[in-house]
């Protein structure tokens, strides 16, 4: 695997990556379900001072509000052209693609994945988003996938 000392942004794809992928419909639109172990390894990169984004292809109220609960700032929700979402990112962070790790789990996120020095997913991604990734977790997508991630890059920063 590819080291993760050099990475400084982790940056996620929301639905089927930080959700199950299901999409709840109720009277007043669309409900998310997030895991809570995902959410604590979150908060304890941003803790640390690590950066972490969501890139999305829609934008529901709800990961709005899941980013701010877990003091995530770095949004493009509502983005088709995920790589070029990466690449302003990286711009705005000032930091070369080659330093993020991005999480996705679909066929539109593969662009994304490329872009990035190291490209992760679920372990029930796509076939083909999984032959892409460097990274392949042992958890599904809204299951404590992202918390896997987020335990490898935390283990690295003791580590390093």
């Amino acid at each position: 695997m590819k080291q993760l000392d050099n990475i400084k942004l982790l940056a996620l794809d929301v639905d089927g990556v930080l959700t199950d992928g299901g999409l709840y419909y109720g009277p007043d639109g669309v409900i998310q379900k997030f895991n809570s172990a995902d959410g604590a390894g979150i908060i304890e990169l941003r803790r640390r001072g690590f950066q972490v984004a969501l890139v999305s292809f829609r934008d529901f109220p709800a990961t709005r509000r899941r980013a701010a609960d877990l003091g995530i700032e770095l949004l493009s929700l509502g983005s088709d052209k995920k790589d070029d979402a990466l690449r302003d990112i990286c711009s705005k962070l000032s930091i070369d693609c080659e330093s993020v790790i991005f999480m996705g789990d679909g066929l539109m996120d593969l662009p994304a994945i490329r872009t990035a020095g190291i490209g992760a997913c679920p372990s029930n991604a796509h076939p083909l988003i999984k032959a892409e990734c460097d990274i392949v977790t042992k958890k599904t997508g809204g299951n404590g996938a992202v918390g896997e991630v987020a335990d490898m890059l935390l283990e690295s920063m003791k580590n390093g």
